[in-house]
């Protein structure tokens, strides 16, 4: 007697989406405090005390709202870009509040079309890296941050006066390589010695569609689906481990899953298929 592989129904198809959709929310609002701690540690307006002291409260507040959210869920799947952007501004407020940085904000268009929750998030994300990278690799005075929309696409731009130093192959702007090619979008970098780096993102306002081609004959887990998506966007090994915060080995397990189910022997011939 054969045993039969029970697909899963749109239902809990939906489920997964959205409990993926939470868990990257919540590694938002992870990234956010640690981003806060570095920039408490590193500021040279506070003393030892002070900084434990604001370092803390951080931390505590953070954890309060960490069990906050744990109790309910976002229910729109779309954010206003407006509003995106306006969380954005809350994002970066710890990033700069200790520091001499100033910070110049171009809102987008309130006619902009809203933005895909997955797109919001990465869009956000993209652009706290990026600051993060100009405060590393040079002694910046000004950023400026614009957001504007095109129908199609969000377009973001990041501006600095400082050492004018990055590189489109710097290894702080890889974070972001990653998450914009997950996302099919653009990513380029002008930078002029002494007059500052220019970060320039082309993001698709339509995500590109998760690959559910094995789901026709198998049950995929939610982290294999990541993975799959992330290799047929052209991540190597390293990329996802970095991106989902798990061990190269741990990623070559789940390819080597993932080769099986499908059916074939190369990574080549799994990312042929998927597309």
């Amino acid at each position: 007697m054969t045993e039969s592989t029970a697909l899963p129904s749109p239902a809990s198809r939906a489920l997964v989406t959205e409990h993926e959709r939470v868990v990257a929310e919540q590694a938002d609002r992870h990234a956010v405090t640690l981003e806060s701690l570095l920039a408490v540690l590193r500021s040279s307006r506070l003393d030892d005390r002070a900084a434990r002291t604001l370092a803390t409260e951080t931390a505590a507040s953070a954890l309060v709202a960490l069990r906050t959210s744990t109790d309910r869920q976002r229910s729109a799947l779309l954010e206003p870009v407006t509003g995106a952007f306006a969380r954005l501004r809350g994002d970066l407020r710890p990033l700069v509040r200790h520091g001499d940085l100033d910070v110049q904000f171009v809102e987008p268009p309130t006619t902009g079309r809203a933005l895909p929750g997955e797109v919001a998030h990465e869009a956000r994300a993209i652009v706290r890296s990026a600051v993060l990278a100009i405060l590393d690799r040079g002694d910046p005075h000004r950023v400026r941050i614009q957001w504007d929309c095109d129908g199609l696409n969000l377009l973001i731009g990041i501006r600095d006066d400082g050492a004018g130093r990055l590189t489109a192959h710097d290894d702080s702007l890889r974070p972001i390589v990653e998450r914009v090619s997950a996302l099919n979008g653009v990513f380029d970098v002008a930078s002029t010695p002494g007059w500052g780096s220019e970060l320039t993102v082309t993001l698709p306002l339509d995500p590109p569609p998760r690959p559910e081609f094995l789901d026709d004959a198998v049950d995929l887990s939610p982290r294999e689906r990541e993975v799959l998506s992330l290799v047929v966007a052209g991540s190597r090994n390293r990329a996802v481990a970095e991106r989902l915060g798990i061990s190269e080995n741990t990623v070559k397990f789940h390819v080597s899953n993932l080769l099986r189910k499908a059916g074939v022997t190369t990574r080549a011939e799994l990312v042929a298929l998927a597309r």
